[in-house]
C-alpha cells in the first residue's frame, strides 16, 4: 500500500504539495559585498518549509563550482553567480516570473 501524503491526502507518488509551495515564493537573487571586498551571491526567499535548502544549496554549489552555504533562510553562493543561478532555479521548477535578479 503506498504512503499517503499528511498535507494533501494523494498518495507520495501523486503528491503535488512541493509544486504548488514552489508557486508561491517570491525569490530574489542578489550580489552583495562583504569583507575584503568578496562578492557573495544571496538567494532568499524560498521557503525552507515547502523544500530543502540545503538540497537546493548543493545542487547550485556544484553548478556554479563554488562554495557556499545554506543558513537563515538563505543560500550563499561565492562570487557573482546571478544569471546560472536564476537559470538553475527555473529548470528546478520554480516559476520565472517569481524570480527576481537585482
Amino acid at each position: 500500500m503506498a504512503e499517503i501524503c499528511p498535507v494533501c491526502g494523494l498518495p507520495k507518488d501523486l503528491c503535488v504539495c512541493e509544486e504548488m509551495s514552489k508557486e508561491q515564493q517570491r525569490i530574489r537573487i542578489r550580489l552583495e559585498t562583504r569583507k575584503w571586498g568578496k562578492k557573495w551571491t544571496v538567494i532568499d526567499g524560498i521557503d525552507s518549509k515547502g523544500v530543502s535548502l540545503g538540497k537546493i544549496a548543493t545542487e547550485l554549489k556544484n553548478k556554479c563550482a563554488c562554495g557556499g552555504t545554506a543558513k537563515n533562510e538563505q543560500v550563499l553562493l561565492m562570487g557573482d553567480h546571478r544569471n546560472v543561478v536564476r537559470e538553475s532555479l527555473i529548470k528546478m521548477g520554480f516559476p520565472e516570473e517569481n524570480i527576481e535578479v537585482q
